[in-house]
């Protein structure tokens, strides 16, 4: 559930090759943007509509945090109501995990489509099925259905994948800053007031509102999106061009640098994308340790998220409207880790670089990682043992504030690493790390509830501490041998 990371196809990166016979076309006959100013180019369009579709972007990317952490206040309700009160507890959590799986999925082709088809075809059409499986789950009779229902939405979520590109089709790089900070705090807002949102309305109308409160925001979001927002990819946009100026002058020779991609090509670049995150992955040992690192700490966001709700209204008598507003204080402590990382994390680098002869390293992006990393099992344990001595509501909630900081301060500084290593695979790279992440976060949840039956919160977070103990070697031992371990994989190799 990370809104904040581009994961586009490394072609995004690298012009699409032309073919021979391209190379020959003169270059009065390539169709081109006018580099003095050109009213189809993203770039040259008035401010004020392009910041109009960023906070288009920003508010899908609400609505679909809204969407999946909303069902987490209310997870055992549904089962419950469902299942006539037969369920397994492994249901209720699965119907919150679920959507990482999906999410795991939809990136690795719905980036590769985009660059194939353009940004508005696979956006709205992503957007539909959004819709489509959302009011699916609104409808569903049966714990299976809405569970399948979950998936399929996280499967067709675009937000995360495409709003960083389209914000690179529409602005020069030095004006990039502002507008991904935009999105990416709608999906912090989105994780805020979700669950306090789904609470209030399921304990007054009951769960299914929650889900068509979210099927009507897509929908608005997409009625905008068809009506409003304009293809602002340039290959599409060159190739319609060039199509409309062969007609209009009857000259067959006008192409653009793009047209060697035929339809065949252009299914091999999709299925060719889709595949290189997991050859990166399985080629890159530093990779690897850094997605099963960020995988473990990310997947304990599910974990309290499977957890808490149960914790709040069962031990300490919460209303499920209480139990939503609850959720805030771990985007608190989210909050204080990006403010930490916008603040800290290019002054350690830099001041690393300097102490260095001014040479940088990607490696001088982990030690916030490494602080973070360190803390986390302590803020685990909290959780565990103020729920197993059930200590003052103010400590479990101080609890959760510090597993949001320590995890995101253990898993936003990854990202800069993993960008700063690989380059132009970093798209490649990110993505597998996204996945594990996804994959993680599905499964890992699904073991706590037998580990708490059978040890209790305390002793069972304590297990889960000390795997997270076990894990804080990783970046310290990249930090120190990193520079080395790149150099065996062609994709980090300097």
């Amino acid at each position: 559930m990370d809104e904040s990371t581009p994961l586009l196809p490394d072609e995004a990166i690298n012009p699409i090759p032309r073919n021979d016979l391209l190379e020959r076309v003169p270059n009065k006959d390539i169709v081109d943007f006018d580099p003095h100013g050109d009213t189809e180019n993203p770039m040259d369009w008035p401010k004020a509509y392009k910041w109009g579709i960023v906070a288009l972007l920003a508010f899908m990317a609400f609505t679909v945090t809204f969407t999946c952490i909303s069902v987490v206040p209310i997870a055992n309700r549904i089962v419950d109501d469902l299942d006539h009160g037969q369920s397994t507890g492994s249901a209720s959590i699965l119907l919150v995990t679920i959507w990482e799986l999906g999410e795991a999925a939809g990136p690795l082709f719905i980036a590769p489509l985009s660059e194939v088809f353009g940004r508005y075809p696979v956006m709205n059409a992503a957007n539909v099925l959004f819709i489509t499986f959302t009011m699916l789950a609104a409808l569903s009779q049966s714990t299976s259905l809405i569970i399948t229902a979950r998936a399929l939405t996280g499967l067709a979520v675009a937000s995360n994948v495409l709003n960083p590109a389209i914000i690179g089709d529409m602005f020069i790089s030095e004006e990039r800053g502002a507008a991904m900070s935009i999105v990416q705090l709608a999906p912090l807002i989105g994780g805020s007031v979700g669950p306090a949102i789904a609470g209030a309305i399921a304990q007054t109308a009951g769960w299914r509102k929650t889900l068509w409160m979210a099927a009507a925001l897509a929908a608005a979001c997409e009625v905008v999106f068809l009506t409003c927002f304009r293809e602002t990819y340039k290959v599409p946009i060159l190739k319609r061009r060039a199509a409309r100026m062969r007609k209009e002058t009857g000259n067959p020779a006008l192409r653009t640098e793009f047209d060697s991609m035929d339809a065949g090509h252009s299914w091999q670049v999709v299925w060719d994308s889709a595949m290189r995150p997991w050859i990166v992955l399985g080629s890159s040992f530093v990779l690897q340790m850094l997605s099963l690192f960020g995988s473990l700490v990310f997947a304990h966001f599910y974990i309290m998220s499977t957890t808490f709700p149960s914790i709040l209204q069962e031990r300490y008598d919460f209303t499920p409207a209480a139990t939503g507003l609850a959720f805030i204080t771990f985007s608190i402590g989210s909050l204080v880790s990006v403010m930490i990382c916008n603040v800290f994390l290019d002054k350690i680098y830099i001041r690393l670089r300097n102490k260095h002869k001014g040479v940088g390293q990607p490696e001088y992006r982990l030690p916030l990682i490494i602080i973070g990393g360190t803390l986390f099992p302590i803020s685990i344990a909290l959780y565990g043992w103020s729920t197993e001595l059930h200590l003052h509501i103010a400590v479990l909630l101080l609890a959760v504030i510090l597993l949001g900081c320590f995890l995101m301060l253990s898993f936003l500084p990854l990202m800069a690493y993993v960008v700063d290593a690989f380059g132009i695979y970093s798209a490649s790279s990110v993505t597998a790390v996204i996945v594990t992440r996804c994959l993680m976060g599905t499964f890992l949840p699904l073991a706590t509830k037998p580990l708490v039956d059978k040890y209790g919160y305390g002793w069972g977070f304590t297990v889960l501490a000390a795997i997270s103990v076990a894990m804080i070697p990783i970046p310290v031992v990249i930090f120190k041998y990193g520079h080395k371990w790149r150099q065996l994989s062609k994709y980090t190799r300097e």
